[in-house]
């Protein structure tokens, strides 16, 4: 066993191109949906587009004209994603957020679990390992968790691998789960130890991008109360999606096949979610980086300040998403001439300044960022958390507004086929708007459909109301983080004088 906690994991050289991340997808991993076992994600309907569309934003990486904005050489000589530096200064925090932006700006902030996400956590509890070390002084740790988590995060950076995570046990007692109490039957727990590892059986949601991704983080619930009677649940780990005993039910595709004009975002930007079954599931103990300690697995997140980078790469995309819709509502009001109507200006500049809401906000974090009690930079936290309470209200506004523009034209919506057959002179001569030609019109109202009317983009609202958690559980913890005492004291020493 000890031999196994020791071994170090092989290094690759660095960025992958997309043809090495598309044939690393061909495994024995067990993903279902619709009712079968999808045999190959990069061949079957509901993942091949989005698989396709991930391997071209990794060979973006490639590119000599962005290879410096996206990679940086790292200490060994080999060119890494950005979102892997570990930051040094307010210079690198701007660096990684530049980086962020780029990547979103791809898909407009549409295609939410692109591989920084989780890169940057994985840099986070890399720079933070001591604290895992720290556990032991108080004899309730494990000194071989921080060498597994700089083997991990070697791992994953220089082979460029793809992450999702998994953070959620399945609620199958409200009363139970609001204690911070778990039920066996369902949630992911510990069934025994071995010498090669841990076996856990269980479910746990919900893993976006998970059909696509190389391996999964299943880190603890910062939910997880630290009682004895939760140890079984205690734990963080990262395994291979082709781990034997691993299964993904995936939800229902929405990329249903229709052309780019036909479906512009759904057609290409199909992550996927998946609940994830773990079928008596063998975790090596080199790929353990927490294990029975529910009072650290709760701290973990915030402890190592994993929390604040994902929120830094977090709201670059909210920003690349929130200027897409301006320029998608604007798009609309000028090719029909309603620009200059001052109801339309009104609601499209409710847009805009949620857009430069998000921009001063991430502005702000990025150049108030200070070092941490690692010897590392981070984003002030209290502007990108104010983004992410903000955002989750903010876009469902924003697809109200789009519906409110597109009314009844996001329904009068030919198939790129109509300009084709024996109707095209009517949709060509029907469809026309004053300053814009029938295709132009059918193909920016059909992008606006998949926005605010498809069953992906309603997907996308409910994810930006979820992303980080139920509301009021954030709004609670933002509270409760406020640095609210000052303030306090001011209306005290007002109310003495």
């Amino acid at each position: 066993m000890d031999d196994l906690r020791h071994t170090p994991i092989s290094s690759g050289t660095g960025i992958r191109r997309g043809s090495e991340y598309l044939a690393g997808l061909r495994d024995d991993r067990e993903v279902w949906s619709g009712g079968e076992r999808i045999k190959d994600v990069t061949a079957h309907e509901a993942t091949k587009r989005g698989a396709e569309t991930l391997a071209t934003f990794l060979d973006n990486q490639h590119k000599p004209e962005l290879i410096d904005k996206l990679t940086y050489v790292d200490e060994d000589g080999d060119r890494v994603a950005m979102a892997f530096m570990p930051p040094k200064s307010v210079e690198d925090i701007k660096k990684r957020g530049a980086a962020y932006y780029e990547w979103a700006t791809w898909s407009h902030g549409m295609f939410g679990r692109t591989p920084d996400y989780k890169n940057a956590s994985i840099m986070s509890f890399n720079n933070a390992r001591s604290w895992l070390d720290e556990g032991v002084e108080r004899g309730m740790g494990n000194a071989d968790f921080a060498a597994n988590m700089k083997n991990f995060y070697d791992d994953v950076r220089k082979n460029d691998k793809v992450l999702t995570h998994t953070l959620v046990n399945p609620q199958k007692n409200y009363d139970m789960a609001v204690q911070g109490k778990f039920d066996d039957e369902v949630a992911l727990h510990v069934v025994k130890e071995t010498d090669a590892g841990i076996i856990v059986k269980g479910a746990r949601l919900l893993a976006t991008l998970g059909p696509l991704s190389d391996e999964i983080e299943v880190f603890p619930s910062t939910l997880l109360r630290g009682s004895e009677d939760n140890i079984p649940f205690a734990f963080a780990f990262a395994i291979p999606i082709a781990t034997p005993g691993l299964k993904l039910i995936a939800r229902d595709t929405y990329d249903f096949g229709k052309s780019h004009f036909d479906a512009p975002l759904s057609s290409r930007f199909e992550e996927m979610d998946a609940v994830v079954i773990f079928d008596n599931v063998l975790v090596p103990w080199e790929r353990l980086f927490l294990y029975r300690e529910p009072a650290l697995c709760n701290q973990a997140f915030a402890t190592t300040n994993a929390v604040v980078h994902m929120m830094h790469q977090v709201a670059c995309g909210k920003l690349a998403k929130a200027e897409f819709m301006v320029g998608l509502m604007s798009a609309i009001a000028s090719s029909s001439g309603k620009n200059k109507d001052m109801h339309v200006k009104g609601l499209i500049s409710e847009v805009m300044m949620m857009t430069e809401t998000v921009r001063a906000l991430l502005f702000s974090a990025e150049a108030q960022a200070h070092e941490d009690q690692y010897g590392f930079y981070m984003p002030l936290r209290g502007p990108i958390d104010t983004c992410r309470n903000l955002f989750p209200k903010m876009y469902p506004r924003m697809v109200e507004i789009l519906q409110l523009l597109g009314s009844s034209s996001l329904m009068a919506t030919p198939a790129e086929a109509d300009f084709e057959n024996d109707l095209a002179d009517d949709v060509n001569k029907y469809f026309q708007l004053v300053n814009s030609d029938a295709r132009d019109r059918v193909a920016l109202f059909r992008l606006a459909h998949d926005v605010c009317v498809s069953g992906f983009g309603n997907r996308q609202a409910l994810y930006e109301r979820f992303f980080f958690g139920p509301p009021a559980l954030m709004a609670s913890a933002y509270y409760d983080l406020y640095n609210k005492d000052p303030l306090i004291d001011r209306v005290q020493d007002f109310l003495k004088s």
